[in-house]
């Protein structure tokens, strides 16, 4: 947390503002105006844009573009990198050309399995895991050198970051796998939605103890549920989610014409939970293709307007 920011949103948090950053996912096809929209919604509401890279494995519009997109709407991205579709070649490639392009914020995943997507005979990769990944980036960050040990001319100064579940299983081992990833070299931390708080405060209070929210900043995520039916799919079907019978019943309990304004509740309350958690440095809001929603979230939370971006 020491060096100098290389980023609009690291310099964000190294002066202590509480955060807000959002997702958009590039769309299944080329037009820059699916980008464009998404980012006229965004701007001037968040610090900064998480791009996703062919999420759940279906094909779309490559995050290094859509990144550019925003760039040119004076916007800051945050562009993911998956490991499942490159290897350490392409992988290197990419962030160098990234880089080039001016793109100063980087998240470190793994990917979504492609037997999840659209295209489940893909071969996936994996030549190199997240955490390798991360490694990957900060070893070419602060030697200015790539994997092989071959000499750059400019060493990319990107601000890493990773994904984190503290709701998955066994729960003692989330807390070991963040210090991993914080240890390869993540500078911020996107976390699961969360909607079990006794439970992220848990893991929150285990990784303050370890001394881990002084050497990375913790973004807590924050998905707003839209109806009833949402909510139990996602406690069903979306590995890795906890979302308590007491909120399924909450939405559940209201007109089905009244379930987004109980989500959006249930979505204020738990950000004001979580600037209030120690250790909590910002909030990340993942809208699932309703980014409309972002707003009318910062404002209510009190989180508007934002610091002006320099």
């Amino acid at each position: 947390m020491k060096e100098k920011p290389c980023s609009n949103l690291q310099k964000l948090l190294v002066n202590g503002e509480f955060v807000v950053t959002a997702e958009c996912g590039p769309p299944r096809g080329m037009l820059k105006e699916a980008v464009t929209a998404k980012g006229e919604l965004l701007k001037g509401y968040v610090d900064a844009i998480n791009v996703t890279d062919n999420q759940t494995a279906i094909v779309r519009m490559s995050s290094l573009a859509a990144c550019v997109h925003l760039l040119e709407m004076g916007l800051e991205p945050v562009m993911q990198m998956v490991t499942r579709d490159r290897n350490r070649i392409a992988l290197q490639s990419d962030l160098l050309g990234a880089y080039s392009l001016g793109i100063r914020n980087l998240l470190c995943l793994s990917g979504d399995h492609q037997s999840f997507g659209s295209q489940p005979d893909a071969l996936n990769v994996f030549d190199i895991d997240s955490i390798q990944l991360l490694s990957m980036v900060e070893t070419m960050r602060d030697t200015g050198r790539d994997m092989s040990g071959y000499e750059l001319s400019h060493a990319p100064r990107m601000f890493a970051g990773a994904a984190a579940n503290p709701f998955a299983d066994p729960f003692e081992y989330r807390v070991i796998r963040l210090a991993k990833k914080i240890a390869a070299g993540a500078g911020f931390i996107q976390t699961q939605s969360i909607y079990n708080l006794p439970r992220f405060k848990e893991w929150m209070r285990l990784a303050r103890e370890q001394g881990l929210t002084e050497e990375a900043y913790i973004l807590g995520g924050i998905t707003p549920l839209k109806s009833a039916g949402m909510a139990g799919y996602m406690a069903a079907r979306v590995a890795g989610m906890d979302i308590p019978d007491e909120i399924i019943k909450r939405m559940r309990g209201v007109p089905k014409e009244k379930a987004g304004e109980e989500g959006m509740q249930i979505c204020l309350e738990t950000i004001e939970e979580l600037k209030n958690t120690p250790g909590v440095s910002g909030v990340h809001i993942m809208a699932i293709e309703s980014e409309n929603l972002v707003a009318p979230i910062v404002k209510a939370a009190g989180l508007y307007p934002r610091p002006a971006a320099e």
